[in-house]
């Protein structure tokens, strides 16, 4: 299995490591990915970590892992013109045979359209997002932990065992 994890500036630490952590475990190969290569940093302390592959040396991919972030940085992307991180998306959905988020990644694959239609979640303080902004996505009931529906799988969070406040 060779997962690809695209990355950006603000993006949370613990949705990248977590899975990287799992993934390596599993004996899978991973790849972190971002526009340009060089050091990313994290969330509100700014870690600083770097990324070797850009989006367009990607190679085929068995699952994409859409990390989530900082709010700011996710309207960032969402609100680009260029659209470089969405359409980085879109394109990969076309041949990759999993699409997945976690925490509020989700929005990500939603602003991408690659939510349109299908059941998700996403962090609980984000949910409102979808009928807001996004009303193709199919709101999962309840909060559950994660939603595997057809070829996505989104989630509430990568430590989403945690109770809601």
């Amino acid at each position: 299995m060779i997962i690809g994890i695209p990355v950006y500036d603000g993006v949370d630490l613990l949705d990248v490591t977590g899975p990287f952590e799992m993934f390596a475990w599993a004996g899978f190969e991973i790849d972190l990915l971002a526009p340009q290569p060089g050091l990313k940093t994290s969330g509100r302390r700014g870690f600083a970590f770097s990324v070797s592959r850009r989006f367009a040396e990607a190679r085929a991919y068995d699952a994409i892992w859409v990390p989530g972030g900082e709010p700011d940085a996710l309207a960032g992307m969402i609100n680009d013109p260029a659209r470089t991180y969405l359409d980085f998306l879109a394109t990969q959905a076309t041949s990759v045979p999993m699409m997945c988020s976690v925490c509020n990644g989700a929005m990500l694959l939603a602003a991408a359209g690659l939510l349109d239609g299908y059941q998700a979640t996403t962090h609980w303080e984000f949910l409102s997002c979808f009928p807001q902004r996004f009303p193709k996505v199919i709101v999962a009931p309840g909060h559950p932990r994660f939603v595997h529906d057809r070829n996505r799988l989104t989630g509430g969070g990568v430590s989403s065992g945690r109770t809601r406040r």
